[in-house]
Parts: structure tokens; C-alpha cells; sequence
């Protein structure tokens, strides 16, 4: 049979905190910061505390800064490159044609050597 006891989970005692139980709060600014998209952000900083010069906007995760006009610009996102792009970065096309050749003339005279190892039994 559930109880009706409006107390059910409480502590003798037990009631919101105030100021006197917590201590006084450190005084507090209020920094405004921009984004690209002209969000403004205004988080809080203990007033002693050094204010940084970028705070990432909570709704859309750009930088933004302390100029409303003049906002910081949005990161640049380099695309996802392949293994393939990193090698065409580092090789020439005649680099390649050379590796290349050289590849298959050690896998021809591989075959020469021992044909009966690249020979399937099926055949």
C-alpha cells in the first residue's frame, strides 16, 4: 500500500540553501562575445579573473570574440584526404611509372624463377 507521506526522501532539516549558509559570491562581470552568425554569448567571469579573447558559441560552435562587428572568422576544415592523396603529394606521376615498372619486373622474374609456386592446381 503506497504512503502518503509528503516528506518521503527528506532529511530533518534539509531546505534551499541562501547566501548565508554558501558564503558570499565573488563579484561577478558580465563579458558580451559575438559569433559569424551574430550570436551573442554572455558568460560570466569572476571579476579579478582575466577575460580570454575567443569563447566558443554555445548554439552553433563558432569562435567568437569581443568586437560585435569584427567577430572572429570560422575555423577552416581541411577535407578528409585518402592514403592515395598523401602519395600523390609526395610522388610525381614519373615517380610513380618508375615504381611501378620496377614492381612488376621483380614480380615477372619471381615467376620465371619458380613457376610451379604462382600456378593454381586447378589448372
Amino acid at each position: 500500500m503506497a504512503s502518503g507521506n509528503a516528506i518521503r526522501g527528506s532529511r530533518v532539516g534539509a531546505g534551499p540553501m541562501g547566501e548565508a549558509e554558501r558564503g558570499e559570491a565573488a563579484p561577478r562581470v558580465q563579458v558580451s562575445f559575438w559569433c559569424a552568425n551574430k550570436h551573442e554569448v554572455r558568460p560570466s567571469f569572476a571579476s579579478d579573473a582575466p577575460i580570454p579573447e575567443i569563447w566558443d558559441c554555445p548554439r552553433c560552435g563558432l569562435p567568437a570574440g569581443q568586437d560585435r562587428d569584427n567577430p572572429p572568422a570560422p575555423p577552416r576544415n581541411e577535407p578528409y584526404k585518402t592514403h592515395l592523396a598523401y602519395v600523390k603529394e609526395r610522388r610525381s606521376d614519373e615517380d610513380g611509372k618508375a615504381i611501378l615498372a620496377e614492381a612488376l619486373e621483380r614480380l615477372r622474374a619471381s615467376r620465371k624463377a619458380a613457376p610451379w609456386q604462382h600456378q593454381s592446381p586447378w589448372q
